[in-house]
C-alpha cells in the first residue's frame, strides 16, 4: 500500500473508530452534562461569552469549549451529536498531528506507528468519545508543541512557531493549561546550551520569538478584551466573583490549595500502566532505545520526551489529580515511540506481551458475559440495579460476550508472530462495541427522560416548575421545557427559601421537584407526588399546600438541611 493510501486508511479507520455510537446517547455524568447544559444555554440565550449553569455565572471553565459545542449544534440541528462532536474532530486532529511530524521527522513509517500508538490507547480513544473538555485541550497543546517542534527541529519556520504560539493561547482559553505548551523552552534551551544534533539553526533572534509572544498573546484576547469590556459595562457582585474565581480560585489557588481529587505522589505511575494501556506495555523496549538515542543526542527524542516528563512532574506535585491531566503528554509519547515500534514488536517478548494482554482482557470478559447471561453472581445484580439497567442488563452481558469472543478470535487469528496486530483489531473491536452498544445502553439506564415524561404530565402546560438542589442532567433532560431555578452554587438550605417565596407567588401554578434529602422539616413528605428514584437520587414534586407553616416566608433554618450547593466547598 502506497504511503498517501496508508495516510488515508489510518484517518478513515480512526474516524469509523472514534465516531461509532456518536448521536445515539446523551450526556453522562460526571462532566458531560455540565459542560452540555452550560453550551444548550448559549444556544438558548446568545450569550456565547459569559457561560452559565442555570441562574449562575459558570467560572469553572474558560468559555471556548462549551462555546465549540453550542456551534457544533448550531451545524447538526441535534443535540446527541453536537455534544461530542468538538470531542471527535479535536481527537482527529491530534491523530494527524502526531503522524505528520513523525513523517517529518522520522519517515512515514514511524509517523504511522505512532499514530496507531495513540489510536490503541485506552485513555486516548475513550476521552475521544467523550463529551468533556480533555480532547480539546489535548489538540491545542499538541499543535502548539508540534508547531514549536517543527520550528527548531526543522525549520526554521517562524510561521509555525507563530501559529504554535497562537495555539497555545487558545488552550489557555479552553482550560487554562495550554501555556504549558511552553515547558518545552526548557528542554530546548538544554539541547542548545550543549549543542544536540537534529536542531535547526536559530532564525531571526528577538524579533521572532516577539512574534510568539504577540501570537500568543492574540489569541487570549479573542477571550480577555471582550470579557474586560462585558464585565467593565457590566459590573456587579456576579461579574467581579466571576473574575476572581475563574482566573484565581480556578488556577493558582486550585493548584497550590487544591480542595478536592486528592491523590498520591505516584498516582500518574498507576495512570500510565493502566489508562495508556496497552501502549505502556512496550516502556520495556522503548527506555533503552530513547536512552540511546539521548546518549546520542538527539534532539528529535529529547524535546519532545523531556516535556511529557515535565508535564507529568508538574500535574504530581500538586495534591489534586485527575488521570485526564496529563493526557496532553500522552501524544508527545506517542512520538517518541513512532522510530522503535515496529522493531519491538518483532521481539518475541513485546509479542508474547501482546498476546497475553489479549487473552487477559478477553477470557474475563467472555467468563462474566456468559455467567451473567446464565447465572449472575450476586455482585452482577448489585452493579446491574445500580445502573438501573432492569430488563436490559442481558444486553451488557451479551456485549461483554461479544467483546470477549472478537478478542479471542483475534488472538486465534493473528497468534504470536503478528501479535501487534491482534492488539490492535481486538481494542478496534471492543471500542465499537463500546460505542454502538454498551454506552448507549448505559446512558438511556440513566436517563432522565421518565423523570421527565412524570414530571410533565402532571404540572401541565399551564404549571410553571422549579428545581432545588438539582444536577445538570436534569436541566438538559427538559429540553426546551421552561424551567426556574435558584443557582446551582446556592446551598441547599437557600434555594429551598428561595423556592418556597417564589411559590407564594403563585401558589396554585407553581411546583417545585426537589431531592428528597433536601426536603427537612419544612416540606411534609406525605403532601408530596414521589416521582421516583433516577441515578440513585429520590425525587419529588410538591406545591405550596406541602410547605410547613414554620418555613413560610422563606424561613428555612439552616441547620435543618444539608448546607451543599451540588459543588465542593472551595471560598
Amino acid at each position: 500500500m502506497h504511503e498517501p493510501m496508508e495516510r488515508w486508511f489510518l484517518m478513515l479507520a480512526a474516524l469509523v473508530l472514534l465516531a461509532a455510537g456518536i448521536g445515539m446517547r446523551t450526556p453522562t455524568p460526571s462532566d458531560e452534562p455540565r459542560f452540555a447544559l452550560v453550551a444548550h444555554q448559549m444556544a438558548a440565550s446568545g450569550n456565547w461569552l459569559i457561560p452559565h449553569r442555570g441562574a449562575d455565572w459558570y467560572s469553572d471553565k474558560p468559555p471556548l469549549f462549551m462555546a465549540a459545542q453550542a456551534a457544533s449544534h448550531a451545524l447538526t440541528g441535534d443535540w446527541r451529536i453536537a455534544f461530542l462532536l468538538p470531542s471527535l474532530l479535536a481527537s482527529l486532529g491530534t491523530l494527524w498531528l502526531i503522524y505528520d511530524v513523525g513523517r517529518r521527522l522520522w519517515g512515514h513509517r514511524a509517523g504511522l506507528w505512532a499514530a496507531l500508538a495513540m489510536l490503541c490507547t485506552v485513555q486516548f480513544v475513550f476521552q475521544a468519545k467523550r463529551g468533556q473538555i480533555d480532547p480539546t485541550v489535548t489538540f491545542f497543546v499538541t499543535a502548539a508543541n508540534v508547531c514549536i517542534l517543527r520550528h527548531v527541529l526543522l525549520g526554521p519556520d517562524r510561521r509555525a512557531l507563530w501559529l504554535g504560539c497562537f495555539a497555545a493561547g487558545l488552550g489557555v482559553i479552553t482550560k487554562g493549561v495550554g501555556a504549558l505548551a511552553f515547558l518545552m523552552l526548557v528542554p530546548l534551551w538544554f539541547a542548545q546550551r550543549y549543542r544536540w544534533k537534529g536542531l535547526a539553526p536559530a532564525d531571526g533572534g528577538a524579533m521572532v520569538w516577539l512574534g510568539a509572544v504577540l501570537a500568543f498573546a492574540a489569541a487570549l484576547a479573542l477571550w480577555l478584551v471582550p470579557l474586560a469590556i462585558y464585565v467593565h459595562t457590566h459590573d456587579s457582585p456576579e461579574a467581579r466573583a466571576y473574575v476572581q474565581d475563574i482566573f484565581v480560585n480556578q488556577t493558582v489557588h486550585r493548584y497550590v490549595h487544591p480542595w478536592n481529587s486528592f491523590q498520591p505522589p505516584w498516582f500518574y505511575i498507576e495512570v500510565i500502566f493502566t489508562s495508556w494501556l496497552p501502549l505502556s506495555l512496550a516502556l520495556p523496549g522503548l527506555v533503552p532505545a530513547w536512552r540511546n538515542a539521548l546518549r546520542e543526542r538527539d534532539a528529535r527524542v529529547l524535546l519532545p520526551l523531556a516535556w511529557a516528563v515535565l508535564l507529568i512532574v508538574f500535574f504530581s506535585i500538586t495534591r489534586a489529580k485527575r488521570d485526564v491531566y496529563i493526557m496532553p503528554a500522552l501524544p508527545m509519547l506517542a512520538l517518541c515511540t513512532g522510530p522503535w515500534l515496529a522493531g519491538i514488536l518483532e521481539r518475541r517478548w513485546a509479542r508474547w506481551t501482546a498476546l497475553v494482554f489479549v487473552l487477559a482482557l478477553a477470557l474475563p470478559l467472555l467468563v462474566f458475559g456468559v455467567q451473567g447471561l446464565t447465572h449472575p453472581s450476586a455482585w452482577m445484580q448489585r452493579f446491574a440495579a445500580a445502573r438501573q439497567l432492569g430488563e436490559h442488563a442481558s444486553s451488557l452481558w451479551w456485549a461483554f460476550v461479544a467483546m470477549g469472543a472478537w478478542m479471542l478470535g483475534c488472538a486465534a487469528l493473528f497468534r504470536l508472530r503478528r501479535a501487534g496486530a491482534a492488539v490492535l483489531a481486538a481494542m478496534a473491536g471492543v471500542w465499537m462495541v463500546w460505542g454502538l452498544s454498551v454506552a448507549p445502553l448505559l446512558a438511556r439506564a440513566s436517563s432522565q427522560a421518565p423523570l421527565v415524561q412524570r414530571v410533565e404530565q402532571i404540572v401541565g402546560p399551564g404549571g410553571q416548575l422549579a428545581l432545588v438542589a438539582w444536577k445538570e442532567e436534569l436541566p438538559l433532560a427538559f429540553g426546551d421545557y421552561k424551567l426556574t431555578d435558584f443557582g446551582f452554587v446556592t446551598p441547599w438550605h437557600q434555594q429551598l427559601a428561595d423556592s418556597i417565596r417564589w411559590q407564594e407567588q403563585s401558589p396554585g401554578q407553581r411546583w417545585v421537584l426537589i431531592l428528597a434529602d433536601v426536603m427537612g422539616p419544612c416540606i411534609n413528605k406525605d403532601a408530596t407526588l414521589d416521582m421516583g428514584i433516577t441515578s440513585g437520587r429520590d425525587w419529588r414534586l410538591y406545591r405550596l399546600d406541602a410547605v410547613a407553616q414554620a418555613c413560610r416566608g422563606g424561613v428555612v433554618p439552616e441547620g435543618d438541611v444539608d448546607d451543599w450547593g451540588g459543588i465542593d466547598r472551595r471560598r
